[in-house]
């Protein structure tokens, strides 16, 4: 059931996503969303708020309904970081905060994340 649970969450993500940006797994449960158009850093807020409202919705697989928690970081670049290591390695750090938060939340990565007490 874990498998498809993940595929459907996968195909979740896809359909509230735009032409051009990429969903892929990292493991286990963890997805990486990549989004090139992001021009303004409202942009991605827009679209974490997007991504837990179309995840929230209740799955139903082999007669079982599940509910889904996402908990969502955000790094832009060039403002978080100007490398993909650096952007994921951000973007973590902000995830981890969120589900500090209670999850189905999402914190966009700031500088002072690092200095406070990392939540993980």
């Amino acid at each position: 059931m874990g498998d498809k649970l993940l595929q459907h969450v996968g195909e979740r993500l896809s359909s509230v996503l735009r032409k051009g940006d990429t969903v892929a797994r990292m493991g286990g449960d963890e997805f990486m969303l990549l989004l090139p158009e992001i021009t303004h850093v409202g942009d991605s807020s827009t679209i974490a708020q997007k991504i837990l409202t179309g995840v929230r919705t209740p799955l139903k697989i082999e007669q079982h309904q599940l509910h889904i928690t996402t908990s969502i970081g955000v790094a832009v670049y060039p403002l978080d970081g100007l490398d993909a290591d650096t952007l994921m390695k951000n973007a973590d750090i902000a995830m981890y905060w969120a589900k500090d938060k209670g999850r189905n939340d999402y914190q966009r990565y700031d500088q002072t994340m690092n200095a406070k007490k990392n939540p993980h």
